[in-house]
């Protein structure tokens, strides 16, 4: 099983995709959690990357189409994966659609989790002072939001026009989200009916 989870900043996209891959027994790959990786470890990709981040800015494809790559390459991904935070850009969705087709390969669904922004706004800046996140300042929450809109969306659009795109509402508790998820994801596809009663 092959997935993407697509949604703004603060929608629960990786607490959910925890949970998600769980139920599925396929990797949880958060380009936004390796990027972090990289930021404490001081890599060269960290490096690069930080200004970026700290800005609210997308860190360009160059750098996160190589991540991705060599991310699915790893041996617990050749079963299926969840990818959160990619692609993010139209030209993302390009470049992950010549990684699978090469391997003849292709992605199952794509979950979209759909949170109002000034719900999203409160949450980040709740997160921000409970962890003291550098890239979550209000002026950068608005600056990635508006990131989405002009970015993210396009490649909604995107997905939507080739059929694979499965909507879910993203307010609510987690378990509420998760179950709403699935129910979605199953819709798309008949191969998770028997996960969303385990």
């Amino acid at each position: 099983m092959r997935l993407v989870i697509i949604g703004a900043p603060g929608s629960g996209k990786g607490t959910q995709a925890a949970r998600i891959s769980e139920k599925l027994g396929v990797p949880a790959i958060s380009t936004g959690d390796i990027f972090r990786e990289n930021v404490r470890n001081l890599t060269p990709l960290g490096q690069k990357a930080t200004t970026f981040m700290d800005n609210g800015d997308f860190v360009p494809d160059a750098i996160t189409n190589q991540m991705v790559r060599d991310r699915l390459r790893e041996e617990d991904a050749q079963q299926g994966f969840l990818l959160d935070g990619y692609p993010r850009t139209v030209a993302q969705v390009d470049y992950l659609d010549g990684i699978l087709n090469s391997a003849e390969l292709g992605i199952s669904a794509v979950l979209q989790l759909v949170v109002p922004d000034s719900e999203l706004v409160s949450r980040l800046l709740a997160r921000a002072a409970e962890s003291g996140r550098s890239d979550d300042t209000e002026q950068v929450i608005k600056h990635r939001l508006e990131l989405y809109h002009q970015q993210t969306e396009r490649v909604v659009s995107r997905y939507s026009e080739r059929g694979m795109l499965v909507k879910a509402d993203g307010t609510g508790s987690i378990s509420d989200v998760l179950e709403r998820a699935l129910q979605a994801v199953t819709e798309a596809s008949g191969v998770l009916s028997r996960l969303v009663s385990q």
